[in-house]
């Protein structure tokens, strides 16, 4: 026997409870003063899923808060919001989300470009740079790719088939080189120095991100792009191997 769902149903009940969580997270969030509800939005809508990321309020309200006057809520919403896309793309296969949210997705490229071409601070502009990434949804290691920009060192095996040595790949205030060790943990151990590609051949995302740097006045990340799109040494096997290939390969 069929079962008729009624507005006072278990589900509908659940439903509006649901969209009553989602709402009061929003809009706490857009105060721009509640790091607890940016917390609770990553656990609910991309960790553990408990909030629909389909909901049509979620992106509507990220876009809303990107094209507002608050750096900080601006790039808060547009990092959330490029997660999700990705994680979306990647979880079902398929560009659904982004395809029933079109208006709301180019909006967010756009306040993304916009705050990038406006953003002093170096780490800062590496987000926003993954966030663009993110809402274009061409690649989904966008995140792994800039993180190493940002924390000046990449952690990458060596593409060697029987995997001889994870690799440590600086690249910033610490210096430009590879090690098999961790070398934070002792001074003594044996550096190998990288191979950044020369600008004039750097193609594709490479050449984009590299000339993006520039125009926005961020020299330093662009220098250290063309360490991210050269080659490092494995200490253990000396192999070089392209490191942008082995980030890749570890987000795949």
């Amino acid at each position: 026997m069929d079962v008729e769902m009624t507005s006072s149903s278990p589900v509908s009940r659940a439903d509006e409870a649901d969209s009553g969580r989602l709402t009061s997270l929003l809009d706490r969030a857009a105060t721009g003063r509640d790091s607890q509800a940016w917390s609770d939005l990553w656990t609910e809508l991309y960790h553990n899923g408990s909030l629909d990321v389909s909901h049509p309020l979620v992106l509507l309200a990220l876009m809303n808060m990107a094209e507002g006057d608050d750096a900080d809520t601006a790039a808060s919403a547009l990092h959330l919001a490029g997660a999700l896309l990705v994680q979306a793309d990647q979880r079902y296969e398929t560009r659904k989300l982004r395809d029933q949210h079109t208006h709301e997705v180019v909006r967010l490229l756009a306040a993304a470009n916009r705050w990038r071409q406006a953003t002093a601070d170096r780490n800062d502009y590496c987000h926003l740079l993954a966030t663009v990434l993110n809402l274009e949804g061409d690649i989904h290691w966008a995140e792994d790719l800039t993180w190493g920009i940002v924390s000046e060192e990449y952690e990458l095996e060596c593409p060697d088939p029987d995997g001889c040595a994870t690799v440590w790949v600086v690249i910033g205030e610490r210096g430009f080189f590879s090690a098999s060790e961790d070398y934070a943990l002792s001074d003594d151990i044996e550096t190998l120095p990288l191979h950044p590609a020369a600008p004039g051949t750097l193609d594709g995302l490479g050449r984009r991100l590299y000339e993006l740097a520039l125009a926005d006045g961020h020299e330093d990340v662009a220098h250290a792009w063309t360490y991210a799109f050269g080659e490092a040494t494995c200490p253990e096997c000396e192999r070089r191997f392209s490191v942008v290939r082995q980030v890749v390969a570890r987000s795949s």
